[in-house]
């Protein structure tokens, strides 16, 4: 099965793979506390309020898809979820950003500040399907955050 997909390889038909190519660079820390990465997110606008990113280890073109993580308006986010749901699984783009450990890749230096502007309005939620040193993925989601998360006692909606 896996060298008949090679077949395919060079004809493109369009799917929804395509266009993930805002490419951002970052650390993650899991719920263990530990710190890995940083990984490559490679990343697509699917709505006016929500962009989603692919996650992997390197930039290697078969690397493991390992991780989901979703950039969401906060406003839209911080009116659907709960205060326990949010401090357990999310995090502020604006305070990541603020730390200096993400690097917006491949685009001029005017596109990664937009890009980051942009992303600073939102928060992030991290799905991880792989778990660390696992050989195969064996069901286990877990939801890494960002090294700056900071749990909050209220939920504030910017307007």
């Amino acid at each position: 099965m896996l060298a008949s997909t090679q077949l395919f390889a060079d004809e493109h038909v369009r799917s929804p793979a395509d266009g993930y190519n805002i490419h951002i660079l970052a650390p993650h820390r899991h719920e263990d506390g530990t710190v890995h990465g940083p990984y490559h997110h490679y990343c697509k606008q699917i709505k006016p309020e929500v962009m989603q990113c692919m996650i992997f280890m390197s930039e290697d073109p078969n690397a493991e898809l390992v991780e989901i993580e979703y950039f969401i308006d906060k406003k839209l986010v911080r009116t659907n979820v709960t205060l326990e749901q949010w401090n357990k699984h999310f995090h502020d783009h604006a305070k990541e950003i603020a730390s200096g450990r993400v690097q917006v890749l491949d685009v001029p230096p005017e596109k990664a500040k937009e890009i980051a502007e942009a992303a600073s309005k939102t928060d992030g939620i991290i799905f991880q399907l792989w778990p660390m040193g696992a050989i195969v993925p064996n069901g286990e989601v877990s939801f890494p955050t960002a090294l700056s998360h900071k749990n909050v006692t209220k939920l504030e909606v910017q307007k």
